[in-house]
């Protein structure tokens, strides 16, 4: 009885044994490396700042196994006004996307948050602005079901700019 216990545990604990290479995390240095690289690389042009625009922006790509990025979908977007710059950040970062093992392409879902950082002064006129750039967005939303299969989903993204 002993011995076929032992052999249950055994057999359990391999089956039981996380994959290698599955649980990497996707990009090539790890989150912070993710992180620093889109904070450098999402460049917030003059008409972002002039609407003091701020809000969610939610993407979903494929990598294949290169790396490369195959299609950009948006899930959701406060405004189409903050997608460009993430595209673009987002292209920017082809090759450096690993898939798990034995998949030839693979979804990832990647949050951004974009706001400004506080103003020392004439907090009012922002106010207005990004009260104004609020109550005329047009948000892009899903309106049918979205396939998640065996998409990964990423750590936000929060930039911040200065006005």
């Amino acid at each position: 009885m002993k011995k076929l216990l032992i052999i249950a545990l055994l057999l359990s604990s391999v089956y039981c044994k996380a994959q290698e290479g599955d649980l990497a995390f996707p990009f090539q240095g790890g989150s912070p490396v993710m992180t620093r690289f889109f904070k450098d690389s999402l460049q917030i042009g003059n008409d972002i700042k002039a609407k003091k625009a701020t809000g969610m922006a939610v993407f979903k790509f494929t990598a294949d196994i290169s790396g490369n990025i195959q299609k950009i979908v948006i899930y959701y977007a406060d405004d189409y006004l903050l997608t460009m710059p993430v595209i673009q950040a987002l292209k920017k970062s082809t090759k450096k996307w690993i898939i798990p093992n034995k998949e030839k392409f693979h979804d990832f879902i990647i949050p951004f948050s974009i706001g400004y950082n506080s103003p020392s002064s004439g907090e009012a006129e922002v106010q207005k602005a990004a009260y104004d750039f609020y109550s005329t967005r047009k948000p892009i939303v899903s309106n049918d079901q979205i396939p998640l299969n065996s998409a990964t989903l990423l750590p936000t993204i929060v930039i911040k700019y200065d006005l």
